[in-house]
């Protein structure tokens, strides 16, 4: 698995970079935005770490970018009170988030998480046709990873398709937020706000209309449930 370090604190790079692959992680690493924009289209990259604060290009300016054109799966490195740019960043498609300063095992405990979700879904069979799924105007492909709306394909980041797919294995179900955090990140300290950032970025996806969704709904002061159909 090869990870792409974008940071342009230089002591931290050399440090966490040994720590990744003590763990058996391919690292390479980049100072700025164009440089990682230089390794992604050269090199076979398989999760992104982000920093934010980025001279030049700053770390939201990159990962727009990144998200023009590619889905891989990004955790943002943030500051501590850095909540607008955290927030901004799910908006835009991260993935995950770990704030600095922070514990490298904590770090490599998040990649081996998203990198297990994503693994898991992808072994998983959701429909009796091959792992396609077919509600409404969406089709899912478990294996594939993809979504299409009226055959048109739809992007969506790693963590949004493991949202929609939990949800539509459990339609019909009102799931908390503290349920969907625990079943897509899998980890114990739940952050309901990153989870109603990610169904928000969902709906826009999805959805017609999304001050009156169909797939995706509310079931206020409880949680949210996938509407099978995307009917009534």
């Amino acid at each position: 698995m090869n990870l792409l370090l974008v940071d342009d604190e230089k002591l931290l790079v050399k440090g966490l970079s040994a720590s990744l692959r003590k763990e058996g992680f391919g690292v390479f690493a980049a100072f700025e935005g164009k440089q990682a924009l230089e390794i992604l289209n050269t090199e076979k990259i398989d999760m992104i770490l982000l920093d934010i604060m980025l001279p030049v290009m700053d770390g939201i300016t990159l990962l727009r970018k990144i998200r023009e054109t590619m889905i891989i799966p990004i955790i943002m490195l943030t500051a501590k009170d850095d909540y607008a740019d955290m927030v901004l960043g799910l908006e835009l498609g991260a993935d995950d988030y770990v704030t600095k300063p922070f514990h490298t095992r904590v770090l490599i405990a998040r990649i081996h998480s998203l990198a297990r979700r994503i693994s898991m879904l992808q072994a998983g069979t959701a429909s009796v046709e091959q792992g396609i799924i077919n509600t409404g105007k969406l089709k899912i492909d478990i294996n594939r990873r993809t979504l299409h709306k009226n055959g048109q394909e739809i992007n969506l980041t790693a963590k949004e398709f493991d949202i929609l797919v939990t949800l539509v294995r459990n339609s019909e179900i009102v799931l908390s937020r503290e349920k969907l955090f625990d079943l897509v990140w899998q980890e114990l300290d739940c952050d309901t706000r990153t989870v109603d950032v990610h169904i928000s970025k969902l709906r826009e996806k999805i959805e017609d209309d999304t001050a009156n969704p169909s797939y995706i709904r509310t079931k206020w002061g409880v949680g949210y449930y996938f509407k099978k159909e995307g009917v009534g």
